[in-house]
């Protein structure tokens, strides 16, 4: 299965998470965010820095998993509180991205978006015994962002 990540130029060449808490993590949890497409995942970006800077090069980063069904957890919906989508919903929704990820249960959790709720994203144990054994990065490609983005 292929996923997406867009990321600056200098952090786009190997499979690394910052282990800063976001919308499904805490502090010291390493979770690499992808998308299920390259455009879900520009928007992704879009959203989460509030703009796209172009002095900065980003690039699309194209990552494999292995198609084994036992390497996912899904999250649906309908098991997410009714404002999950809100930022005040992070705490509940980084008790149960927490709780997945110290738990190893997968290598990875699909997601829905926030942004695109009948879309998802694949967050990815990077410390899971899993990780280097069944995620590679296949190869980068250069972002094109369109000017009316900027």
């Amino acid at each position: 299965m292929e996923i997406f990540r867009i990321a600056k130029n200098s952090f786009s060449n190997k499979l690394t998470a910052s282990g800063k808490a976001s919308r499904w993590n805490l502090d010291d949890e390493f979770i690499l965010y992808t998308g299920s497409s390259r455009s879900l995942s520009s928007l992704e970006l879009v959203v989460h820095r509030n703009s796209i800077k172009p002095s900065f090069t980003y690039k699309v980063m194209i990552i494999s998993i292995a198609d084994e069904e036992e390497l996912f957890t899904t999250i649906l919906q309908k098991d997410l509180p009714q404002n999950w989508r809100s930022i005040s919903a992070y705490p509940d929704i980084q008790f149960i991205g927490s709780k997945w990820y110290r738990s190893k249960q997968s290598l990875v959790i699909k997601v829905p978006s926030a942004v695109i709720p009948k879309e998802y994203n694949y967050l990815i144990n990077t410390l899971h015994p899993e990780f280097t054994k069944k995620v590679s990065l296949v190869r980068t490609e250069d972002c094109f962002w369109d000017d009316r983005l900027l």
